[in-house]
């Protein structure tokens, strides 16, 4: 998506938000399986509710899993979070854990087996020149802040945060580029010492969260902050809402600027391409602009259930690209192994590497497990860009 001129909002949660608990529970169980089986089938669905977690899916592999060890890394994820009374929005010892897990179906195993996709379905990719990670403006921004709550909760910096919270960034455009912050919002969940006292919650937020991630420069007179709008939320985690894997699909990847094709990603394994193939189509994407091909690019990939080869291949530069797009789509074709395989052995997927991803978004991540966010495909992307062999 390219914004000319207008207002556009991103937003994120914290580790503590419900649907992001169930989101680390669930890749907590795919961490687990390729510790001790990299070829592991993983679909794992989590739920949570008041002292309530249920964990279900279905999981092929040789490493021992049942009830017990599903209940220990729950209850070790959980602790993890914060979350280690009921008070605090579910207890990690005290919760109910409920397990239903069966192996994955013959008949999608047969198309897997076969180095095929694992499902059928779209993915899209973005990557946009407006941020060092070349991610949009917005949604860093958005996810700056709840690592920054994160950071001085677990620091004790401000001692009466909680694990949950969320918050949100509106950007207003100008000639397609970012100019000023016209609105914040921060939610941020908290012990019962300061239920009364909502000006301390506004002005620790603004010195030790707002005032450290926001640049100064994008600050106007006019940019409205909101703390804790509603004025009090004591109540939080599962305790005040349910969380369900998959639901944060939009902080996951690019807070509504890029399309998303609509799979999930936590919980599964990458022969799964929901997962997969929508980080390579941010690769592809990070590195045509990092080559200097556009300064914004969208990629699509879609696929056939058991079909190694991508049944599409799009490349989308809003206009910014320096050659037509059928020509960029070309060279990605050159470049990049799309099958899910060659996704699975370029980036180096079959690791436990996931539970980290599920917070705090999938993509604009320094970390270096993070293969996805490389730009090292730039330079043969360039040289791609002028064969004269044709793929499409």
């Amino acid at each position: 998506m390219e914004i000319k001129e207008g207002l556009f909002t991103s937003e994120s949660v914290t580790a503590g938000h419900p649907d992001k608990v169930a989101d680390q529970i669930s890749d907590a169980v795919l961490d687990y399986i390729y510790s001790k089986d990299p070829m592991g089938r993983v679909a794992c669905e989590t739920l949570l509710a008041k002292e309530l977690v249920v964990v279900a899916g279905e999981i092929t592999t040789t490493a021992k899993l049942d009830h017990k060890i599903i209940e220990k890394i729950v209850r070790k994820t959980l602790r993890q979070i914060g979350y280690t009374t009921p008070e605090s929005g579910i207890g990690a010892d005290t919760c109910k854990v409920i397990t239903s897990v069966s192996k994955q179906s013959p008949d999608i195993a047969m198309g897997v087996d076969r180095e095929g996709a694992g499902d059928q379905g779209m993915m899209f990719g973005y990557a946009s020149d407006e941020t060092k990670e070349l991610m949009p403006l917005p949604i860093m921004l958005a996810h700056r802040l709840v690592e920054k709550l994160h950071e001085i909760r677990e620091k004790k910096i401000v001692p009466y945060l909680r694990p949950d919270g969320k918050s949100q960034v509106s950007v207003e455009y100008k000639h397609g580029k970012p100019v000023a912050i016209t609105a914040i919002v921060l939610s941020t969940q908290h012990d019962e010492t300061v239920s009364d006292d909502h000006f301390r919650i506004e002005e620790d937020m603004k010195k030790y969260v707002i005032d450290k991630v926001i640049p100064k420069n994008l600050i106007t007179s006019k940019t409205k902050i909101y703390v804790n709008p509603t004025g009090k939320f004591e109540v939080g985690g599962p305790m005040g809402d349910t969380g369900v894997t998959g639901r944060k699909i939009i902080v996951d990847t690019y807070g509504g600027m890029g399309r998303h094709g609509g799979g999930a990603f936590s919980g599964k394994d990458p022969s799964k391409v929901d997962r997969s193939a929508a980080y390579m189509a941010r690769y592809i994407a990070k590195n045509v602009v990092a080559a200097g091909l556009a300064k914004k690019c969208e990629v699509q990939l879609s696929y056939a259930i058991g079909v190694a080869e991508p049944t599409s291949v799009m490349v989308n530069t809003f206009g910014t690209g320096k050659y037509p797009e059928a020509k960029i789509s070309n060279a990605v074709s050159l470049v990049f192994n799309m099958t899910p395989r060659g996704i699975m052995e370029t980036l180096d997927l079959r690791r436990p590497i996931y539970q980290k991803s599920a917070a705090y978004g999938h993509f604009g991540r320094a970390d270096k497990d993070f293969t996805w966010e490389k730009t090292d495909r730039s330079a043969a992307l360039k040289k791609a860009i002028t064969s004269k062999k044709k793929i499409i």
